[in-house]
């Protein structure tokens, strides 16, 4: 029985290592337009610094427990991946932001893991260090899966999708629910706690995303509908045009000059202007 639950145990921490693969792969696109751009712009560096400390918790977690190698695996390539979010950050970002995460980076990742390592390693032994470092991560990775309450909040309030990144969601929702199984098949609730608020957390963003992106889609055809309604197309066949007189043809062109030629659907003008070419060249050809 042992050995099945290690199995499955395997098999979902695989799955788990899949999916978060593609998770911490997720700000690339974030950080291609900081290259084009060159400039950081509005983001901001506490996601990247947050999510290396925590890559690097759970690796300490992993060697004191021993036999997880998949818990590992993922979390060494997050470290990786992390620094050099944070480096390329460091490298675009102005002097302000830059000086701020370089304080973020000490006091968190250096001065936070370093404490929490020294003093487990010199305080504790045993069994004990291995449940003192496992609550910390817990905890830890509790404060970060509820980092989106901040975005269910805003959604809510602005009534708009544009906050919620729903490939993320759904790529954080499926790794919660490996790791959730990984952890419980292991009896290791480190592990597996966290992940059921990240499952819930997931679900409501998509849930949330689903709802109010059906309400977007619906005021937006609203508002083309209303804008087309407010304004007036015109076509006309170049063929087949009423017969103006010299005094129409000089009326209209005055009229079309006093229509911004910036408007979307500034159709009357370009038909005036039509016009008008059209009986000049008429006229040069009943004189000759």
């Amino acid at each position: 029985m042992a050995d099945f639950s290690g199995h499955w145990a395997f098999s979902f921490g695989v799955l788990g290592n899949i999916v978060s693969f593609f998770v911490f792969l997720s700000p690339l696109p974030t950080f291609y337009n900081i290259y084009k751009k060159k400039s950081t712009e509005g983001y901001q560096s506490i996601p990247y610094v947050v999510a290396l400390l925590s890559a690097m918790l759970w690796i300490y977690y992993a060697f004191i427990k021993t036999n997880t190698p998949l818990l590992i695996t993922i979390n060494s390539f997050g470290c990786f991946v992390e620094i050099i979010y944070v480096s390329f950050y460091l490298f675009y970002a102005p002097k302000g932001a830059r000086v701020q995460t370089v304080k973020l980076l000490l006091s968190s990742v250096v001065g936070g893991f370093g404490a929490i390592f020294l003093v487990t390693q010199f305080l504790f032994i045993g069994v004990v260090r291995l449940q003192v470092v496992g609550w910390i991560c817990l905890v830890f990775s509790l404060c970060v899966f509820a980092a989106p309450l901040n975005v269910v909040r805003q959604v809510i309030k602005t009534k708009s999708v544009e906050y919620i990144p729903f490939l993320l969601s759904i790529f954080l929702t499926l790794s919660a629910v490996m790791w959730f199984f990984y952890g419980l098949l292991l009896k290791d609730f480190n592990i597996a706690i966290p992940n059921v608020l990240g499952f819930i957390f997931g679900v409501l963003q998509i849930v949330l995303y689903m709802m109010y992106n059906k309400k977007e889609e619906v005021f937006v055809k609203e508002q083309k509908i209303t804008e087309l309604k407010n304004h007036v197309i015109i076509l006309h066949n170049d063929k087949n045009f009423p017969e103006l007189s010299e005094e129409q043809i000089i009326e209209i062109v005055k009229l079309g000059s006093l229509i911004s030629c910036t408007q979307k659907f500034d159709l009357a003008l370009c038909m005036h202007e039509n016009i008008a070419d059209d009986h000049k060249r008429w006229r040069q050809a009943l004189e000759i």
